[in-house]
């Protein structure tokens, strides 16, 4: 039942989807903007401590529920660790009403065709079947485009896709992730190719299929408007990419039906200094501005 519920969330639920899935090396930039200057850890453990620090804060404050907060996604030590006195993904959907993913990609290769794709994921079916048993819905999986280079953009969604398939072996809504880099000068080009690469993917799946897609907020508004539409895409949410919380909610409203899954823009002005007051009532005003331009 808890599935169904959340995967009707997931399909027509308002709200938005917050990346809490920092890794690696991010980690050290999302501490710094909260406040927490590299040097003030000794080990990866302790980074890592930290940063379960801000995304517990964030998952236990007030304002973060299932009525503006439809779905986060979790870095796999998050969903290992307890928010309180539950596991992650548990405390997520039973007592704010926040459905789990589970970022699942280990990194990026080198760049090869204006593309860097995904690392190879070692023990993936061992890391599925440990989400399964978490209560964690769906994953997300990232590679980056570069450059509107056809060849490469096709094996980056290609790969995408072949993922996916092995994600939703297990039960899992897959959210497919081919980031645009924002700063790239053919930007527009390289999105009219990815759209077509992934119609193209998307007819090949069996029927009752169904995934997620995160995309870059694209340069020409509504450009992924037949995503949005397409019976084998459960939903389509958008990522910040660089931009400020800002202009991404300027550029999210521009594109109806698409909502965010925004990771830097969400935590922007959040503060290890701030009082729990000041801390919530900043998260507060950044998911209701989320909020409403996913709405719009």
């Amino acid at each position: 039942m808890a599935r169904q519920d959340q995967a009707r969330q997931m399909r027509s639920g308002k709200g938005f989807i917050a990346a809490l899935d920092q890794s690696g090396g991010s980690t050290p930039k999302a501490l710094r903007l909260y406040g927490i200057a590299e040097g003030s850890w000794a080990s990866d453990e302790e980074m890592y401590a930290l940063i379960h620090q801000m995304r517990s804060r964030i998952a236990t404050s007030p304002a973060f529920t299932g009525d503006r907060v439809i779905g986060a996604i979790l870095f796999e030590r998050t969903m290992d660790a307890m928010i309180g006195d539950k596991p992650a993904a548990q405390f997520l959907w039973e007592n704010r009403g926040v459905v789990p993913f589970l970022k699942i990609d280990k990194g990026l290769e080198g760049d090869t065709d204006g593309v860097k794709l995904m690392k190879p994921i070692g023990g993936l079916d061992a890391l599925l079947e440990r989400a399964v048993k978490a209560g964690i819905f769906g994953t997300k999986e990232r590679s980056v485009i570069d450059a509107a280079n056809p060849k490469g953009i096709a094996a980056c969604v290609a790969q995408q896709f072949d993922l996916a398939r092995q994600v939703m072996a297990h039960g899992l809504m897959p959210i497919i992730e081919p980031e645009v880099t924002i700063s790239i000068p053919d930007k527009a080009e390289a999105e009219d190719i990815l759209l077509a690469e992934i119609l193209k993917q998307l007819d090949a799946l069996p029927e009752g299929a169904e995934v997620m897609l995160k995309l870059t907020l694209p340069t020409k508004p509504g450009l992924y408007a037949p995503l949005v539409a397409h019976p084998k895409v459960m939903r389509v949410v958008a990522l910040s990419g660089g931009y400020s919380r800002d202009e991404a909610n300027a550029h999210l409203a521009k594109n109806p039906g698409v909502i965010a899954s925004f990771s830097r823009a969400l935590t922007e002005g959040l503060s290890a200094q701030q009082s729990d007051a000041e801390f919530n009532a900043t998260l507060d005003r950044a998911i209701q501005s989320i909020y409403d331009a996913s709405i719009t």
